[in-house]
């Protein structure tokens, strides 16, 4: 029987491993926890969240909610358990972090074709296949064993948002309410009028910084997670078009807008914690209850966890990766997960999904696949092996990666239909077409 051994227990990781056990595959499964944790990793189980409990839209005319899409199409175990676990988030798809990670540590673990390492990978492990679904924080131990294949990983600055107990927001300044009221009323919102706002600018501002550590010496910060001291240093309603934005919001309490206003997500199940949404931050802890007290609803907010910035590596993939996945020096080797330079949860679960399905086929000798140009997953595979793209920096899921309809149409959500369709569409048939199962 053949053998791969897959690097990272994280949502590359599972999903690669998931999809070689289930076409017979046998698999060595090395992941360094609990022996040793990343400077932002805390649980023992497989799959970890640490950014957010947001996998993002769920409707089908997105950008996010077509991968979704696709992912559940090719058999995703992240989807499996992000469904079964999800919380209210209004259009989004968000979950209770710990019962989404325990549920895909329980199916890794029981499946009789995974054996679990636990130990640290400093030298690519013998087997007929390798799958490296490190992380943003993958070891040093492992980023110096891939260097000869590589040459030197990349780094931007991650930032993860704080996280605050309901009961402790004062209600009687916020209000329940979903943006364009789309979904249920599943965020508590935290207006600020033009006063509070100013005030509130001012003191992020001067808010004292928290020191990095010495493997974080670039300043490349991701605009995707941008901390919130970094935006509100670009001028003073950066905010405001930003993750403050009161855009598709009327304040009952005035029957206006609101100047400037915080949305608060459900962490877990319960609702009993809550998410700063776009509050990714490395302000130091004392400074982030001070300044984000200043929100009327929050002045007696309780942190539960605090933000933090951590470091994210990625390889040089346009110059080191086919569209399949594979290293160009040697075909047997795969890479998936955000060291590839896919950026985001589902993004990097998705990649893991076709670094297994690929090495599978590689080891049955059949022609390994890269999905349809008008499928996100497919556009992201070839935007990241794309040798013409010379700045080379993380991509998430985006309309804007996929050709354009050959009939344009004015009306935005009828042309991101059309196109989640056409996807929908092309992807039925390119599977058909190749004899791929879930």
């Amino acid at each position: 029987m053949k053998t791969v051994a897959v690097i990272g227990a994280g949502l590359a990781g599972v999903e690669a491993a998931n999809q070689l056990a289930k076409r017979g595959i046998r698999v060595r499964l090395f992941e360094m926890k609990p022996k040793k944790f990343s400077p932002a990793h805390k649980s023992e189980n497989f799959a970890e969240l640490v950014c957010s409990n947001s996998l993002k839209a769920s409707r089908l005319n997105s950008s996010a909610g077509l991968l979704k899409h696709e992912m559940k199409t090719l058999g995703s175990l992240v989807m499996e358990s992000a469904e079964r676990y999800s919380v209210p988030a209004g259009g989004a798809l968000a979950v209770d972090r710990d019962l989404f990670s325990e549920y895909i540590t329980e199916k890794i673990k029981q499946n009789p074709l995974i054996e679990i390492i636990n130990e640290e990978v400093t030298s690519l492990p013998e087997a007929d296949a390798v799958i490296i679904a490190a992380g943003p924080l993958a070891s040093e131990g492992l980023i110096n064993a891939i260097k000869p294949l590589t040459g030197q990983g990349l780094s931007f600055f991650d930032a993860a948002a704080p996280i605050i107990t309901r009961e402790s927001v004062d209600m009687s300044a916020a209000f329940l309410a979903s943006r364009y009221e789309r979904g249920g009323d599943d965020y508590i919102n935290c207006p600020m009028n033009k006063e509070e706002y100013e005030r509130f600018y001012e003191e992020i501002t001067k808010a004292e910084r928290a020191p990095t550590h010495s493997f974080d010496e670039r300043k490349d910060v991701y605009e995707g997670c941008m901390p919130i001291e970094a935006l509100a240093s670009r001028g003073k309603d950066t905010m405001r078009y930003g993750p403050l934005k009161p855009v598709g919001l009327v304040d009952p309490r005035t029957g206006h807008r609101p100047w400037a206003n915080l949305q608060l997500r459900k962490e877990n199940a319960e609702g009993t914690l809550l998410n700063l949404v776009g509050f990714q931050t490395n302000l130091k802890f004392g400074e982030q209850k001070r300044v984000f007290s200043l929100f009327p609803a929050l002045k007696n907010a309780e942190f539960v966890r605090y933000g933090v910035m951590h470091r994210n590596t990625f390889i040089d993939s346009p110059r080191l990766l086919n569209s399949d996945f594979s290293l160009n020096a040697d075909r047997k080797i795969f890479f998936a997960g955000q060291i590839t330079g896919v950026e985001g949860y589902t993004e990097s679960a998705a990649s893991g999904i076709m670094a297994g399905i690929n090495a599978c086929r590689l080891l049955e000798g059949k022609e390994t696949l890269t999905l349809p140009k008008t499928n996100i997953l497919g556009a992201l595979a070839r935007y990241i092996s794309d040798e013409t793209v010379k700045d080379f920096q993380p991509m998430g899921a985006n309309f804007g990666i996929l050709p354009p309809l050959e009939n344009k149409i004015r009306d935005k959500q009828e042309r991101y239909m059309k196109i989640a369709e056409r996807g929908v569409e092309d992807l039925e048939k390119f599977l058909k077409e190749n004899d791929v199962t879930a």
